[in-house]
């Protein structure tokens, strides 16, 4: 029996950042997913980390990503990247985390960082009202940015099964990102990569036995 639901935001209730990176680097001819490769290499002390864990102001993330950006060839601002996060909700998605609330206690566990409006980094008052109707259905959120840990720490799924005062073998966990998944499944959670919303739904509904839909 599936007790709780605990979901990543972005790239999960909201469409991934990664296609608006894609986006970005196709206008001004960059190669394919170069900010990807910025951020992934020295994950856990890179301009990037450093700033979900809050550890740098924005200007400071402006600054190191350009840094890092020009240590692979090209020009691309840390605010430039920041202005590319807030995606756009999924309907679908959030109609499934209302359906599972009315059976089993739903949390979140989001990297994210101090800029735009609120837990979603919305870039107008509108998408931030939006995230925040959203955001006001779980029974608890955990953000990098006032967490000062991001995933894939296991101790921030460690954080929130005991926030919601469940046990991780009776928890299912959303996440775009194979590397996000994999301590949460070393704790014994039921594991979910969502590549788009329909195949996260199919077998999310196989994981909780009820329709989502």
């Amino acid at each position: 029996m599936i007790e709780a639901v605990i979901w990543d935001f972005g790239g999960v209730l909201t469409s991934s950042p990664f296609e608006a990176f894609n986006r970005y680097e196709r206008e001004r001819g960059l190669p394919a997913d170069f900010i990807r490769s910025i951020n992934a290499t020295n994950p856990d002390t890179n301009a990037w980390a450093l700033f979900e864990r809050n550890e740098i102001s924005l200007d400071e993330f402006d600054k190191l990503f350009l840094e890092e950006a020009r240590a692979r060839g090209h020009d691309v601002t840390g605010r430039d990247v920041v202005s590319l996060l807030s995606g756009d909700i999924r309907p679908e998605m959030v109609t499934a985390l209302t359906r599972c609330k009315e059976r089993a206690k739903v949390g979140c566990i989001t990297n994210n960082v101090s800029a735009g409006e609120g837990a979603g980094m919305a870039r107008s008052h509108e998408k931030a009202a939006a995230v925040a109707d959203v955001m006001s259905l779980f029974d608890h959120v955990i953000e990098s940015s006032k967490a000062g840990i991001r995933k894939p720490d296991p101790r921030i799924y460690e954080m929130a099964c005991e926030a919601l005062g469940v046990d991780p073998a009776k928890s299912v966990y959303l996440d775009d990102l194979g590397i996000n998944l994999k301590p949460a499944r070393a704790l014994g959670m039921t594991t979910i990569k969502v590549l788009n919303a329909e195949q996260a739904l199919e077998e999310l509904e196989a994981a909780v036995g009820f329709s989502l839909r």
